[in-house]
């Protein structure tokens, strides 16, 4: 054969293949990705169908159609997945009020997830739990009470802040907006009006809530995740809104999600929160299995997280649910599938050309630091911090040098984790760490030589969090029952002050925590949330001054469960800040400095807030500015809530001129009348401060 016919003949097998891999259209990448689901799905048997509805979707191989993993978790890195880049928990980077600062932590957490995943496609383990690129993550549920264990998932109890964490968390995830592929599937969740207790969530009816808590607090961050980052997934949540199961019910999923929002993503359901709907254990809604996914994919539920879609045939069967509906919600799964290149040549996809190397890379690791250093804030200090190198520091307390307790939960697993003790060992050599025991007169007796006690104290993980079996006195299902400090650290914290040593307590904690006898058994106090694979590098730097705190509270802490109202009450009076009418422990925003800023008299013009502040100190520091407003004579409306913030870095003894964008929708409000948010007239009072108590007019 001639190289000439050679040469024919390869290319004529090259086209042949080419077209026989594109013999139908939803497999023309050039085709919308609409366009190619549609065409796909008239291709499928009911049975097929119903198995690509559940999140481990099963593979067509007569179609080419390949198996695809729905659920992979991201919370604060990627989790449950081997090693990955762990950051502080999301309470952490909430109190950061870096918005680009999270937005770059997730775009650093997808480049891993789109790793980890390239590596599984290789390896042929992409259907496998956690190995997909749908990740269900942001939790934006408002952490309306410390006492759930599960808040330390949340960016917080103000609307406006998880919605503008929310939407960075969603543009790192997703990637650019008009890219040809997405980078991943971010998830909003849970949807809607959950925020604990743990123990009844199964089968607990929000009810009763007024039209005005609903849409300005609970689904304010939803919308505008929905509306602004164009999110690609919304999770319904276990309970039930008005008598129906989150999960099947209309007025969420059809009326206020996808006809007033106009979401054109898809719905997941919680894990195995379709069974809640006929089980025993739940809300006993449904009869049986069959009309629960009936009534669930009817209403707008599009994926389960669990097994029981493949009953969705007996439901075509008898006439529960039409072909045609099922078909809705397989189009939007396919979409989304088709809008990341799952069914497309990997050489054609760039995020498929991320390096290796930059899975837990040093730029990375470099990443959590800053995060960590930016999350810890500090609530008391009576001159003690910043310490000296000096002598006679020692270093006790249950969560001194425990690594996984740093990790949070729905955690990555680091390469390496920095404790507290080791950073502070780090920093100061001559530091003593003492074991860990519960009893008072051998804590004190063994700090008998200490000059300055560092106690690294409070909760972990293994105690808050998502439906546990706790055992503890205080701790019910994942939730507290009460939120002062274990009893045996206070009776140490007493006892070390009554010793006469200077006592500073590292906090550790998903939430917030009562402390108010360590108002008086303490020198300095830092909260530092569990701070991911460098928390303790960052609260030894803060303890020695090498970096000034410019942590804020994304939560009020309370002085005890005194102040908070049931649990289970989910009307907005009483709780959070914005209608928290008593005297908190620490207030949302709060934050102390090593520096001294002094604010000048705001003003308001051409949609700015505008104000100076000056750093009085002899140290370069960073300073929060927070923008709240208030509707004068709305009596029923939040006390003030926040609606701008910015970060503002001023070197020692210099004034910074500070602009504050407040457009016209930081004044969309609740109106009655029209039974919406809208951009609403009247008169305002904008609030300039560096917490919700402390403020200027």
């Amino acid at each position: 054969m001639t190289k000439r016919l050679f040469a024919l003949s390869v290319f004529h097998l090259f086209v042949f293949s080419f077209l026989l891999a594109q013999q139908y259209p939803y497999q023309n990448p050039e085709l919308t990705p609409h366009e190619r689901a549609v065409d796909l799905c008239g291709r499928l048997t009911l049975e097929e169908k119903t198995g690509l509805m559940m999140n481990q979707s099963r593979a067509v191989e007569r179609l080419d159609v390949p198996v695809f993993q729905w659920w992979s978790e991201a919370l604060h890195g990627v989790g449950r997945n081997g090693h990955a880049t762990v950051f502080p928990i999301t309470m952490g980077l909430a109190a950061t009020f870096d918005t680009l600062l999270v937005e770059r932590i997730f775009t650093a957490v997808s480049d891993e997830a789109r790793i980890k995943h390239n590596q599984a496609h290789r390896l042929g383990t992409q259907g496998e739990l956690y190995h997909g690129l749908s990740f269900w993550t942001p939790n934006i549920n408002i952490f309306r009470d410390p006492r759930w264990g599960r808040g330390q998932e949340t960016y917080g109890e103000d609307p406006y802040l998880t919605a503008v964490m929310g939407k960075s968390v969603v543009r790192g995830l997703q990637g650019p907006a008009d890219a040809r592929y997405q980078k991943l599937l971010a998830c909003a969740k849970h949807y809607a009006v959950h925020s604990g207790p743990e123990w009844s969530r199964h089968r607990f009816n929000a009810e009763n809530i007024k039209p005005r808590d609903l849409h300005e607090t609970y689904l304010y961050a939803f919308r505008a995740l929905v509306r602004e980052a164009k999110v690609a997934e919304v999770m319904c949540a276990y309970n039930r809104f008005e008598g129906k199961p989150c999960c099947g019910s209309d007025r969420l999923l059809q009326q206020i999600l996808r006809q007033e929002w106009g979401f054109e993503g898809l719905v997941t359901s919680d894990c195995g929160a379709v069974d809640d709907f006929w089980m025993n254990h739940g809300h006993h809604y449904s009869s049986s299995k069959t009309e629960a996914t009936s009534q669930a994919v009817s209403s707008g539920t599009d994926v389960e997280c669990g097994n029981s879609y493949g009953s969705l045939v007996d439901g075509v069967r008898e006439g529960r649910i039409s072909e045609e509906t099922i078909d809705r919600s397989l189009i939007r799964l396919l979409e989304a599938r088709f809008r990341l290149g799952d069914f497309d040549d990997p050489h054609l996809n760039p995020w498929n050309r991320i390096p290796a190397s930059r899975l837990c890379c040093r730029e990375h690791s470099d990443l959590a630091l800053e995060a960590a250093r930016k999350s810890i804030v500090l609530l008391r200090n009576n001159g003690t911090l910043p310490l000296t190198k000096g002598e006679g520091v020692f270093v006790m307390g249950p969560n001194a040098a425990d690594s996984t307790m740093m990790w949070g939960n729905y955690n990555g697993f680091p390469l390496h984790t920095v404790t507290i003790a080791e950073g502070i060992r780090t920093l100061c050599p001559s530091a003593v760490l003492i074991p860990w025991k519960r009893d008072a007169g051998q804590q004190v007796q063994a700090a008998a030589d200490a000059g300055t006690v560092i106690f690294c104290g409070g909760i972990s993980p293994s105690l808050e969090g998502e439906e546990m079996d706790v055992k503890e006195d205080g701790f019910k299902g994942g939730d507290r029952t009460m939120i002062e400090l274990p009893q045996s650290q206070r009776d140490v914290l007493a006892a070390l002050h009554k010793a006469g040593k200077r006592v500073i307590l590292v906090l550790c904690s998903g939430s917030a925590i009562g402390l108010e006898p360590e108002q008086q058994t303490t020198d300095a106090i830092l909260q530092v949330w569990y701070g991911g694979q460098a928390g303790g590098q960052a609260v030894a730097e803060v303890l020695f001054g090498h970096v000034n705190p410019s942590g804020r509270l994304p939560v009020t802490f309370y002085k005890n469960v005194e102040q908070l109202p049931d649990f289970e009450d989910y009307n907005m009076e009483g709780h959070t800040y914005r209608y928290f009418r008593g005297e908190p422990l620490y207030p949302f925003g709060y934050g102390l400095s090593y520096s001294k800023f002094v604010y000048g008299k705001p003003r308001f013009d051409d949609g700015n807030v505008r104000l100076t502040v000056t750093n009085k100190s002899k140290r370069d520091g960073t300073e929060t500015v927070l923008i709240y407003i208030s509707k004068v004579g709305d009596a029923d409306g939040p006390i003030r809530t926040l609606r701008a913030f910015q970060r503002v870095e001023v070197s020692a003894g210099s004034t910074a001129q500070v602009s504050i964008p407040l457009p016209d929708s930081a004044f969309e409000w609740w109106d009655a009348k029209s039974n919406a948010m809208r951009i609403l007239p009247g008169q305002y009072v904008i609030h300039v401060g560096n917490h919700s108590l402390k403020i200027e007019r």
